[in-house]
């Protein structure tokens, strides 16, 4: 028990501040829809399902874009205005008939972009993400191993969200209860944090119900050589998609990032957790011909729990009431981590020089 103790102080002191920051940029963003609400003037509330409608406003925001679009996101209630990607750091917010609400050219451009940054790459690319993947697994630990300390003190327990004083025992106490309170959700952030960040953790856990193969399989675009998109029928694209998918709606539409790439139209059946569904149909840009399609709902079982994983990572379900548990889960986590590393290196007990 003495070594788990010292383990799970140690890593504590020496990432808890990471672990504060992702929690920190995590309950942010998880209202990113109302800041943009919020934030960006003229956004025109009323959503565009139909496929003709959309096809139009595909359209327009092609037409009028300076730079050509890489994805377009659709509108819905959660952020009612259409986002255009055109880089890897850069984009613009729309109405339907392509005028530019708010754009940025990097992630200093806007808030949630800068937050979205810290909180999947830390603002180091790819080796960032992998960091964050990893702090996520030892925060995994950390859930486990609190767990497990805190049993044998079970009887001393008292709900704390403050320390009631700035001493290392009242810390340590405080974040041992509130700790235990919120490991449930603790754990569940974590995990599907680390999942979405390190795929042979996700394909470890998901074995058990499918393999990699199988996955990968099932989710892969069609090899197949399509023609080029810039006069691409975007009428027949979005009416031939709805047809395939009757009961879903259209969320996105990814245009060719090189010659002989297919369009890409994902699609949200009702049925789904994932606010942009995990439903495609790819087509040739130049006949609007069908070159493939995924059904989310019949997916192999493994494929279809990891889609499961960023709705619940994200609050993008269970409404208002879930938004807030994930909120507070991530400013408990902030605080937990942060106030770990107070303890850790600035409220250790004062070894005591020999006579």
């Amino acid at each position: 028990m003495q070594l788990v103790a010292k383990i799970h102080r140690w890593a504590g002191g020496l990432i808890g501040l990471l672990l504060a920051l992702l929690g920190l940029t995590g309950a942010l963003l998880v209202w990113k829809g109302a800041w943009i609400a919020w934030t960006v003037p003229g956004i025109d509330k009323t959503i565009t399902t139909s496929p003709l409608e959309l096809a139009g406003v595909t359209e327009s925001l092609i037409g009028n874009s300076s730079q050509a679009p890489n994805y377009i996101i659709f509108a819905n209630h959660d952020v009612a205005v259409h986002t255009i990607n055109t880089g890897s750091k850069s984009g613009y917010y729309a109405k339907s008939d392509g005028t530019v609400l708010a754009s940025w050219d990097s992630i200093w451009g806007r808030l949630e972009t800068f937050l979205f940054d810290i909180h999947h790459y830390f603002l180091i690319g790819d080796p960032g993400k992998t960091m964050t993947g990893i702090a996520g697994l030892l925060g995994v630990g950390f859930v486990v191993t609190g767990l497990i300390l805190w049993w044998s003190m079970r009887k001393t327990f008292k709900f704390r969200l403050w320390p009631t004083r700035m001493t290392r025992p009242s810390i340590i106490r405080q974040h041992r209860d509130l700790g235990v309170v919120l490991a449930p959700l603790l754990f569940l952030t974590m995990l599907t944090g680390v999942m979405m960040t390190l795929q042979p953790v996700a394909a470890l856990i998901l074995l058990p119900f499918s393999s990699p193969a199988e996955m990968r399989a099932a989710n892969a675009r069609p090899e197949v050589k399509a023609g080029s998109a810039e006069n691409a029928d975007w009428r027949k694209i979005m009416t031939v998609a709805q047809q395939r998918f009757p009961d879903a709606h259209i969320r996105l539409a990814s245009l060719p990032r090189k010659t002989g790439d297919p369009i890409t139209i994902r699609m949200k059946q009702f049925d789904e957790w994932h606010s942009n569904g995990r439903t495609m149909v790819w087509f040739d840009g130049e006949t609007g011909e069908v070159l493939g399609t995924v059904d989310a709902l019949k997916l192999p079982q493994g494929s279809m729990i990891y889609n499961l994983v960023y709705p619940l990572h994200a609050a993008k379900i269970g409404g208002l009431v879930y938004k807030i548990a994930q909120t507070l889960t991530g400013l408990a986590l902030t605080l937990l981590g942060s106030l770990a590393v107070w303890s850790f290196w600035f409220r250790r007990p004062k070894t005591r020089k020999p006579d």
